[in-house]
């Protein structure tokens, strides 16, 4: 038996129906729709609106039609990975409740916190898991309802995010040269400052006091994490590309995440690519944390070639950043 490569069969994806444009924020905060425009790109977003409904209920709608479309049998599936920051509970995990509400009898679930990073650190280690030989199909799920952790009352965070949920599906391939073929994913650490949630975990247990002062939404210090965002997705293209030998002319896609169109021009710029080879979603939904860049998958699935040579780049909490180097393993579909 060769070595074995773990490859991308199929994408799935949900946004849910509710739309929030910049118009209505504009009436919940002092905002316009120029302001968001100009600085982050964002248009609309979409929201889980439904009472009773987290991350899961998204990460499940997009895993079933990601099982529709590959036509993979149920009792197949060895594992359900969730990357995401917005957890149902604090336990048990996101990924078990998916794999109860589908009905997957041989597998087994976590939940990967990496916050935006989430589906490239979680691909990476899902691809590992493919290669060992020991698990032969994964469904990885980057998922995220970020209204959950936005304060609608803060004019700098809230026009950032919208909730989704999208899927791929991995299998292991003895065909040379296709699916992951390279990582470099990085943890700086010094990100706590400038990115947090500061109460609900064990540092600063919900109170009256935590829920009195708004303790329980995202906090960003917005030009940090701007900076830090810019140089390090540029730089882990750039280093990416020079260690496997890509260039301006062999890149078929760049996939960014999507929390800033600014950010996402500079990693354009700094690879010497048409904006028309970036992977782009953030004008119509916003910041969707680990779901951005599957998200952008699941839209641009049509137009994807067998052998693309796909980037994916990423940066969050922590500070945690990266790319992925990805050949394309299939004509889209």
């Amino acid at each position: 038996m060769g070595k074995i490569n773990a490859i991308i069969t199929g994408v799935g994806g949900y946004v849910p129906d509710y739309v929030l444009t910049n118009e209505e924020l504009s009436r919940m905060v002092d905002t316009n729709d120029e302001w968001i425009m100009t600085r982050v790109g964002i248009k609309e977003r979409r929201i889980l609106t439904e009472e009773g409904l987290g991350t899961s209920y998204m990460a499940r709608k997009a895993a079933k039609q990601l099982m529709k479309k590959t036509g993979a049998d149920p009792d197949s599936i060895d594992a359900v990975i969730v990357a995401t920051s917005t957890a149902d509970y604090h336990f048990p995990s996101t990924a078990s409740i998916v794999i109860g509400k589908l009905g997957l009898k041989n597998a087994m679930a976590f939940d990967f916190w990496a916050a935006c990073c989430g589906f490239l650190y979680s691909l990476d280690v899902a691809s590992s898991m493919i290669q060992s030989g020991r698990y032969k199909r994964i469904i990885l799920i980057g998922a995220d309802k970020m209204s959950s952790a936005t304060d609608y009352k803060d004019r700098n965070t809230c026009p950032l995010f919208g909730d989704g949920a999208a899927a791929v599906m991995l299998e292991g391939t003895e065909e040379e040269n296709i699916g992951l073929i390279d990582s470099y994913l990085r943890t700086d650490g010094m990100g706590l400052p400038f990115l947090h949630m500061k109460a609900g975990g064990s540092v600063s247990p919900p109170s009256h006091f935590t829920v009195d002062h708004r303790m329980h939404f995202c906090y960003q210090e917005g030009r940090t994490v701007f900076r830090y965002a810019v140089t390090n997705m540029s730089d882990d293209c750039a280093l990416i590309a020079e260690r496997n030998g890509l260039t301006k002319d062999n890149i078929n896609w760049v996939v960014p995440h999507q929390a800033n169109m600014r950010i996402i021009e500079a990693v354009a710029k700094r690879l010497e690519l048409p904006m028309e080879q970036v992977m782009v979603n953030i004008e119509h939904f916003g910041n969707t944390s680990a779901a951005t860049i599957p998200l952008a998958l699941w839209e641009y699935e049509p137009r994807l070639k067998k052998g693309d040579n796909i980037i994916m780049t990423a940066f969050g909490a922590g500070f945690v950043h990266g790319a992925n180097y990805l050949r394309w393993a299939y004509d889209g579909k």
